[in-house]
């Protein structure tokens, strides 16, 4: 069972995978070069077989002669010794009408080459394959020669492809006249001599594509380690990261690599914010209810003699700790900040808060001007965010103008950019960074907790943002809050 089990797990692993892959294209590529390379040679090679015993019965034709009274034989010998060599594996035949074997070399011995009756138009050339005289596969080629009586013997028909005879194809017949008489003449070949070159090509091939069948895999297996190497690293870094040896993924890395290692540090970075802010968080909170608890508990101990000063202790701990829990817990779920793929449209967002401060300081009679494109804009964030980091912007605005607050929206490149502005009496310029300070207030006459501007800082630090306070044109503060544009 656990063989099956790991049988199927191997193709799982890219490296086995790639290999397996790499190695059966090899396989496919050179089993199919062999059967090319071995039918090639074998066409080459019968080629040439054919051409050399087309060559013999050529030499054949050439010599032979006939004598006055009209009988055939050889007016020279051929210079082949397996003529001579008796089943020397190359045989010659000359077969009158009626009888065969009326000349034979002496290879053939006490054989004859007996071919099937076909055919034979004068000057053709026919192929066979038989089983010659020693029991051998040979290739036979024939010819009909013919010559007739006359003043003139006739010439002997041969194709004028023959090179042998074609140089002499007006030539004839020597001897004189005799009765009309035809020849076959019988050249053969052992086919032995073909098989055993062709296996000694095929065993040859087999050997040398095996070898390059191996080489060709060692090759494909050292670029397969090499190509995965960086992903060996990559692993190696992740494991470091992950026992806590290091804070990023570091180390060289193919330029594939580096959009997934940025994106991994890019996640490693977020989780590490979102963790420390979470620590901050829990810190800040527990000790910003500390003093107030710690303040409840003294009073507590005391004697109450006083119950309406007790009372407004008790509210007065109670409202500050409730100011901490909202300030912490409005950081808390800024968490979501960076998130790619957020969009938050703009105008909405402006056009609801406008309505609200309208509604919300409807006895000050105050005039809210906007400038945006109503469509265009978008926030590259959560739509909670903006609308908390408008929302207080707005409200300090309506708390200190005199008649007038200006919104205004646009783009500035790859930024958004936002001024809320007013015709109140201001800050000084040495007054502007301070009021970004938890629990600090321009005016300790106006109501609020002086939570409202430093969570517009917090979260806009949040996403890569800021804002600054500068004078408006209008005569009192302009708030400009830069953010990611979606």
């Amino acid at each position: 069972m656990s063989r099956f089990k790991l049988r199927w797990r191997l193709p799982q692993s890219l490296r086995w995978r790639l290999l397996l892959g790499t190695l059966a294209g090899l396989a496919l590529a050179l089993v199919a070069a062999g059967f090319a390379l071995s039918g090639l040679f074998a066409d080459q090679a019968q080629r040439q077989f054919r051409s050399h015993l087309q060559l013999q019965l050529d030499q054949l034709t050439a010599a032979l002669e006939v004598d006055a009274a009209g009988q055939p034989s050889l007016g020279s010998t051929l210079a082949d010794p397996r003529w001579q060599q008796p089943y020397g594996g190359l045989y010659w035949q000359v077969d009158a009408p009626g009888r065969q074997g009326l000349l034979r070399s002496r290879s053939l011995w006490d054989s004859l080459l007996r071919l099937p009756g076909d055919g034979l138009p004068s000057g053709q050339t026919h192929e066979h394959r038989l089983i010659g005289p020693a029991g051998q596969p040979v290739l036979v080629l024939e010819r009909q020669v013919i010559w007739s009586a006359g003043p003139s013997p006739s010439p002997i028909p041969i194709p004028a492809a023959s090179p042998a005879v074609g140089a002499r194809s007006t030539d004839q017949l020597p001897g004189a006249a005799a009765a009309p008489g035809s020849w076959r003449l019988i050249v053969a070949q052992d086919l032995r001599e073909l098989e055993a070159a062709q296996q000694r090509f095929d065993l040859t091939l087999a050997a040398s594509l095996a070898v390059l069948g191996l080489a060709l895999a060692g090759a494909a297996g050292a670029q397969l380690a090499l190509g995965l190497a960086p992903l060996r690293r990559l692993q190696r870094a992740v494991q470091q990261v992950r026992a806590g040896d290091a804070q990023r993924l570091e180390g060289e890395f193919p330029a594939e690599l580096h959009p997934l290692v940025q994106d991994f540090n890019g996640v490693l970075l977020q989780n590490e914010q979102v963790v420390q802010r979470a620590r901050q968080t829990a810190g800040n909170l527990a000790h910003a209810i500390k003093t107030p608890l710690a303040v409840l508990a003294n009073a507590a101990e005391r004697p109450r003699g006083d119950l309406h000063a007790f009372a407004t202790l008790v509210d007065e701990q109670v409202r500050s700790a409730r100011a901490q829990v909202e300030w912490h817990l409005a950081r808390a779920r800024m968490g979501g900040s960076g998130v790619p793929g957020l969009r938050s449209p703009v105008a909405p967002v402006l056009e609801g808060l406008l309505r609200v401060m309208r509604k919300v300081h409807a006895g000050r009679e105050l005039r809210f001007d906007g400038d945006w494109e109503p469509d265009a804009l978008a926030f590259a964030g959560e739509s909670q965010d903006l609308h908390e980091m408008l929302g207080n912007l707005l409200d300090n605005a309506c708390k200190w103008a005199h008649g007038r607050v200006l919104v205004q929206a646009r783009a500035a490149g790859r930024r958004l950019l936002v001024t809320v502005e007013d015709d109140g009496p201001g800050i000084g310029a040495d007054a502007r960074e301070r009021v970004f300070e938890r629990g600090t207030r321009a005016d300790e006459r106006q109501p609020g907790s002086g939570l409202g501007l430093a969570i517009v800082r917090e979260v806009a630090q949040l996403y890569q943002g800021q804002v600054r306070l500068d004078a408006s044109a209008l005569g009192g503060l302009r708030a400009s809050l830069e953010l990611p544009l979606a």
